[in-house]
C-alpha cells in the first residue's frame, strides 16, 4: 500500500493537477474533503463512479469525505462545452438527489466511528441567498475576464448558441459551495475531474481574499478508453449504477468486455485492489489473453462494490445462459435478465404441443413456416441453446425453462423469447 494519499492516487493514475503544499497538508492530520455530484438524472453512472472512488480512497486514508448533491447548482448547470443544459424543475431535483444517495452510500462510509462521510445538499444555503447579498458578498470578488478564461466558458463563446448569463455564473456558485464549507466543517480540498479544475481554482481564490487562508484542489484525468471513446458509452447507452436502469448483468458485462488495453487501468481507478494483485493479474492476462482474468476480477470487483455479491454470482450464473449447450435447467429469472432487452411473445400452447416451425412463424422469427422449414434443416435454429433438427418434433411445457420459457434462437444473435401462458 502507498504511504499516503498523493502516492497512492498517483500510482493509481488519479492525479492530473494539485496545488502546492497539498501532500504537507495531508500529512499534517486528518481534513476534510468535498466532491459535488450533478442531481442531472435519479442515478448516477460508472463515469461517476470514478469520483466516487476518489473520495472513498480519501475516506480509507483517515480523511473526512463530504459528497455535495448539488440541489442548489443543480438549478443552474455546470456548463457543457457544446451547448447550454436544460433546466430542471425543483421537484425533479429533490426525487434525482433521493435517487443518488443510497448509490454514495454503497462506496463511502457514513457509519465510521472515526471519520464518517457526509452527505450535503448544497440548496441548503444557496437556495436561502437573496441576490443582492450574492452579488455584494461573491460575485464583487470576481473579474468578467477571469470568468472568461475558464475553459468551460471559452468554449462556448466560440459556438454560435453562446452561453447565458446564468450558465456563466456556475463558477461563482460553486466557489460560494467551498467558502460554506470551509466555514461549517473546515474543508480544506476539493477534488473532481481535470474539467472541474477552473471551478475548483475559483472556490480557492474566493477562500483566500474572504477567510485569508489557503485551501487546496486535486483532479484527476477525465476517463476515456483505449479507443479513444468516452468511457461508460455503449451501444446500448449509457451505463448506469440503478439497477433499475441498467440490470446487474449488464452492469458486469460492461466490464467484462474491457478492452485488453484498458483492463489494468480500470483495475487501478475502480478497484480497491493493491499493486501486487494487479500486477498478478496483468501478467496473467498476458500470458494467456483468451482467459480474461483481469477483465473477470474487474467485473466481480466493481459488480460487488456498486451490487453486492449475490448480484456477482447472478451474473455469473446467468453468463452461462449465453455460453451454455443447454440452458433448460437454468433459472427463469437469470434467463430474463439475460435476455431483458430481446423481443418476447406470449403464447399459449396447444395440449399437444407446437412444432419448432409454428412457433418460429407464429412469434414471427421468421417470416413463414416454409422460411423456418428451411432454416431448420439448414441447423440454424436453437431451442433454448440446443440445435434443432427435427422438423416434427413438437415443444410441450416440459421442454420449457422452469416449465414457462423458449429461448428461439435464429443463426447467432437474433434471439427472441416464448413466454408460456397458464
Amino acid at each position: 500500500m502507498a504511504v499516503d494519499l498523493i502516492s497512492e492516487l498517483t500510482w493509481r493514475g488519479m492525479v492530473s493537477e494539485s496545488t502546492d503544499g497539498l501532500r504537507e497538508a495531508l500529512a499534517a492530520g486528518p481534513i476534510t474533503a468535498y466532491i459535488g455530484f450533478d442531481p442531472t438524472a435519479d442515478s448516477l453512472h460508472v463515469g461517476s463512479l470514478l469520483t466516487m472512488m476518489g473520495l472513498a480512497r480519501l475516506q480509507r486514508f483517515g480523511h473526512l469525505p463530504i459528497a455535495i448533491v448539488g440541489g442548489g447548482t443543480g438549478m443552474i448547470g455546470d456548463p457543457k462545452p457544446t451547448q447550454e443544459r436544460p433546466l430542471l424543475s425543483r421537484e425533479d431535483i429533490e426525487r434525482n438527489v433521493a435517487g443518488i444517495r443510497p448509490q454514495l452510500a454503497r462506496v463511502l462510509d457514513f457509519e465510521s466511528t472515526t471519520n464518517p462521510a457526509r452527505i450535503i445538499n448544497n440548496a441548503d444555503w444557496l437556495a436561502s441567498f437573496d441576490l443582492l447579498g450574492f452579488l455584494r458578498d461573491t460575485g464583487k470578488f470576481f473579474t468578467v475576464n477571469y470568468l472568461l478564461q475558464k475553459e468551460a466558458v471559452s468554449r462556448r463563446l466560440e459556438s454560435e448558441e453562446g452561453i447565458s448569463f446564468t450558465e456563466f455564473s456556475y463558477p461563482l456558485l460553486q466557489a460560494r459551495d467551498y467558502v460554506e464549507l470551509f466555514d461549517r466543517y473546515g474543508c480544506t480540498l476539493q477534488m473532481g475531474g481535470s474539467d472541474q479544475w477552473g471551478n475548483i481554482t475559483a472556490g480557492i481564490e474566493l477562500i483566500r481574499k474572504l477567510r485569508a487562508t489557503k485551501v487546496h484542489g486535486l483532479v484527476w484525468p477525465l476517463m476515456t478508453t483505449a479507443s479513444g471513446t468516452k468511457f461508460g458509452k455503449t451501444e446500448t447507452g449509457t451505463i448506469w449504477l440503478d439497477p433499475a436502469r441498467t440490470s446487474p448483468f449488464r452492469f458486469y458485462q460492461f466490464w467484462l468486455n474491457t478492452d485488453d488495453r484498458d483492463a489494468v487501468r480500470y483495475l487501478k481507478v475502480f478497484t480497491f485492489m493493491s499493486a501486487a494483485e494487479i500486477d498478478a493479474l496483468d501478467a496473467a492476462t498476458a500470458e494467456h489473453p483468451e482467459r480474461r482474468e483481469a477483465q473477470r476480477a474487474l467485473a466481480r470487483a466493481v459488480t460487488a462494490l456498486v451490487h453486492g455479491d449475490e448480484q456477482v454470482q447472478r451474473a455469473e450464473r446467468a453468463a452461462l445462459v449465453l455460453f451454455g449447450e443447454d440452458i433448460r435447467t437454468a433459472d427463469v429469472d437469470d434467463v430474463l435478465m439475460v435476455f431483458e432487452d430481446a423481443p418476447s411473445t406470449e403464447l399459449s400452447l396447444p395440449a399437444d404441443g407446437m412444432t419448432v416451425a409454428d412457433m418460429l412463424a407464429t412469434v414471427k422469427l421468421v417470416p413463414s413456416k416454409s422460411e423456418a422449414m428451411r432454416l431448420l434443416k439448414s441447423g440454424g435454429v436453437y431451442v433454448n441453446n440446443v440445435r434443432a433438427s427435427d422438423e416434427k418434433a413438437r415443444l410441450t411445457p416440459a421442454d420449457a425453462i422452469g416449465g414457462r420459457l423458449f429461448v428461439l434462437r435464429k443463426g447467432r444473435k437474433d434471439h427472441h423469447i416464448v413466454k408460456l401462458l397458464r
